[in-house]
């Protein structure tokens, strides 16, 4: 994108408002349970679990709240057979899809575990009632049923506090308007709906409206505001033969433009198309929870088979098939299945309360890996609002603030970004001061008016320039090095004064570079904005490496580049973000920012403050590290567990008596849910 000046052009922004769904969640590489069903399917299979644990023994034991009765074996049966169809389908549904991808996890586990005893009990309820055998054989309805309602359970506390993937592509149909005005070979104008426009038609584009696609303009001028599109802070001045983008927003002027792109040509599109892919390449990323239950799901199958195939060897089917079981079924991850949605309960609970809201707890794991923090500049290191940082007086009878206070007369009433950094400094000062009357505008040069029967304009520099006006070309080189756009106060052939206005940066920002280099983590900074300013606000906040002038496919691709070198965390708030934000390990969105950018984020900085990012990291570390204890708490009963259950130790008269199973099963329970309360947040001062 080419950058200019901006001059007193005039523009409108439509910022919409924050939206996010936490409806669905992704249940183990890409299978989505909805919050509702979920939900239902907890409380149901709740219910049934409650007449099953008072009927059925716990690992063949009978406890003194337990009994039966005659054809109480039965109604377990029945009570399991729909607890197991019923409430097991989420899981059996991510195992295929986990098996179809080669990477058993969590969902091959659970449906293992339940799998092997819902057969295994059906074949003990058959064997105990109609066949009578001796000695009797112990069924594991008991297990079954729990499990199922600690991983429903589990997965409903994940839901219930994490924010789903969201659609971005979603929200980045949302800048497109509607309908477009086309303009046939006679000049008369028919509105039709965007999905009806096609490339080659002619489309009046009014005032303050979107553009609706891809065009080239074939008559008039405007300054065009493309900050939702490109991050580009200025407003950038079209004109005949000019190309713009659909999805952003028309000046004061009336333009008619030629479409060059609609649906997948359009520039949108393409951008949808970058997060697209991202998403999909990042959702193969497994959790740490995943891995884990990988791992203790190969551990509990061929440790099963194996103590079958020996116990066959040494005893006979009536001792081997008993064991395997047992060791399959104990591989069933109660207390793994809590170990990680407490803590993300816990973590997303603290992480709202201090302005942060997570949305995918993967990213939460990478963070010990990050090796850059890729960063946009405007909205993110600064305020991505203008304020007045210089105002001169070149006249002798008049003060900076008369300066002041008839500029301010003639933008009253008007939306551009630099008028609006004008009328809040003389609000801010006090200044008192009336609309002026006649107003015009000059497209390109400045806004016109009459004060007090003499008339002034505010104008930019190429006015000046235009009319051979003397002024002083180092003050203006000085101020807009600095980052500055400069407006110019005239009356006649006279220059009265001038504002020099500039982003501010976040006072927030210096402190966030500071504490990503002293964690070790190199920041850049990518921005659509001109080299110039993308400079010297790095050189501010302290960054060295500066990328400017950059697309939404640039920054994306560079990204890209630097994750060959390590992981990357983004940060960013507009649409040019969004493929970034889609793409990077870790996206954190600026809360401020465009719908598209959130929906693609895995962080929400609700307070759009650079400092809740060193938040996040210390949480994410925090975070991490009570999933990681957890995870050992939950897995170490099973490394424990399945050996004994296989009889390892039967040699020297040792075996697994079931109760102490169970208190070990429950305790392991207990131990990761109060670690999870434990932990806790750092303030920043």
């Amino acid at each position: 994108m080419k950058d200019m000046d901006m001059g007193s052009g005039h523009d409108h922004q439509d910022m919409s408002n924050m939206n996010m769904s936490h409806m669905d969640m992704d249940m183990g590489d890409g299978h989505m349970m909805h919050m509702g069903n979920l939900k239902r399917k907890f409380w149901v299979s709740l219910i049934l679990t409650i007449p099953v644990v008072l009927l059925s023994p716990i690992m063949g034991m009978v406890l003194p709240f337990q009994w039966n009765f005659p054809g109480s074996d039965w109604l377990v049966a029945v009570l399991g057979t729909v607890l197991f169809f019923y409430g097991g389908a989420p899981f059996f549904s991510g195992a295929k899809a986990e098996l179809q991808m080669k990477r058993p996890a969590m969902m091959t586990l659970i449906t293992m575990g339940v799998g092997v005893a819902y057969i295994y009990s059906i074949y003990a309820v058959i064997a105990n009632n109609l066949f009578h055998v001796t000695p009797t054989v112990n069924n594991f309805f008991w297990e079954l049923s729990t499990l199922i309602v600690i991983m429903l359970l589990g997965h409903w506390i994940e839901m219930n506090t994490v924010m789903n993937a969201g659609s971005a592509v979603e929200a980045l149909g949302k800048l497109l308007p509607q309908s477009a005005h086309v303009v046939d070979d006679q000049g008369n104008t028919t509105d039709v709906q965007l999905s009806d426009l096609q490339v080659g038609q002619t489309v009046a584009i009014r005032a303050g409206e979107q553009v609706p696609a891809d065009a080239l303009i074939l008559d008039g001028s405007s300054d065009i505001n493309e900050s939702l599109v490109t991050g580009e802070s200025k407003a950038i001045r079209k004109t005949a033969g000019d190309q713009v983008i659909g999805g952003s927003v028309n000046g004061t002027g009336t333009i008619t433009a030629k479409v060059t792109g609609t649906g997948d040509s359009g520039y949108l599109a393409q951008v949808m198309a970058l997060i697209k892919d991202a998403q999909k390449s990042k959702s193969r990323s497994e959790n740490l929870a995943d891995r884990v239950a990988g791992w203790l799901f190969y551990a509990a199958f061929f440790t099963g088979i194996l103590s079958f195939i020996i116990w066959m060897t040494v005893a006979n089917l009536a001792v081997a098939l008993p064991v395997a079981v047992a060791v399959f079924v104990i591989a069933c991850p109660h207390a793994l299945g809590l170990a990680v949605p407490l803590v993300v309960s816990r973590s997303t609970a603290l992480a709202a309360q201090n302005g942060l809201l997570i949305r995918n707890r993967t990213a939460m794991e990478q963070v010990k890996q990050i090796k850059f923090a890729l960063m946009d500049k405007t909205g993110t290191l600064t305020m991505g609002e203008f304020k007045v940082n210089h105002l001169v007086s070149f006249d002798a009878q008049r003060s900076e603030e008369d300066i002041l206070s008839l500029m301010a007369s003639l933008e009253k009433g008007s939306s551009h970004p630099l008028a609006t950094g004008i009328l809040t400094a003389a609000k801010g000062k006090d200044l008192t001061f009336a609309a002026a009357t006649d107003t015009r505008q000059e497209t390109g040069m400045g806004q016109f008016g009459n004060v007090a029967g003499t008339t002034y304009g505010v104008v930019s520099v190429n006015y000046l320039d235009q009319h051979q006006l003397a002024y002083d070309h180092e003050q203006f080189t000085k101020f807009a090095a600095e980052g500055n756009s400069i407006s110019y106060l005239v009356a006649g052939d006279a220059v009265l004064g001038l504002v020099g206005q500039g982003d501010q940066i976040k006072p927030a920002a210096a402190t966030l570079v500071a504490s990503l280099k002293k964690q070790g983590i190199t920041p850049v900074m990518l921005t659509g904005d001109n080299q110039e300013t993308a400079t010297k606000v790095a050189a501010s906040v302290g960054i060295d490496d500066v990328q400017a002038r950059l697309l939404p496919e640039d920054k994306e691709r560079i990204v890209q580049q630097y994750q060959k070198d390590g992981k990357v965390l983004f940060i960013g708030d507009g649409v040019n973000d969004a493929p970034s934000l889609a793409r990077a390990d870790i996206g954190i969105a600026i809360g401020s920012g465009t719908d598209v950018a959130i929906e693609s984020a895995d962080i929400i900085l609700v307070s759009s403050d650079p400092a809740d990012v060193i938040q996040f990291l210390d949480l994410a570390r925090a975070t991490h590290r009570k999933m990681t204890e957890n995870l050992w708490w939950g897995a170490g009963y099973n490394l424990v567990a399945i050996p004994l259950a296989a009889g390892v130790l039967a040699p020297i008269g040792f075996l697994l008596n079931p109760m102490a199973g169970a208190v070990v099963m429950s305790l392991s329970t207990i131990i990761v849910a109060i670690n999870a309360m434990t932990l806790k947040i750092k303030t920043v001062a």
